[in-house]
């Protein structure tokens, strides 16, 4: 599984959020990032889908498959 195979939803922040982009990863719990623009938010979510599989298996838990195709 590499982290482009999971979907990763892009949403704008309000300026009293701080501004910039959200990423949430919805098939992996608690994992999301955020960057300035849609690209670094998506770039930085990349980043935290890894971490998050990587922590995962040290700890002996399942990663959940990712649901769609990648294309």
């Amino acid at each position: 599984m590499k982290p482009q195979d999971y979907e990763v939803d892009i949403a704008p922040l309000s300026a009293a959020d701080g501004g910039g982009f959200a990423a949430i990863v919805p098939e992996l719990p608690g994992c999301r990032s955020d960057g300035e623009t849609p690209h670094e938010a998506l770039t930085n979510a990349y980043d935290a889908i890894a971490c998050w599989i990587e922590a995962a298996e040290e700890m002996g838990r399942a990663v959940p498959q990712p649901r769609r195709a990648a294309a």
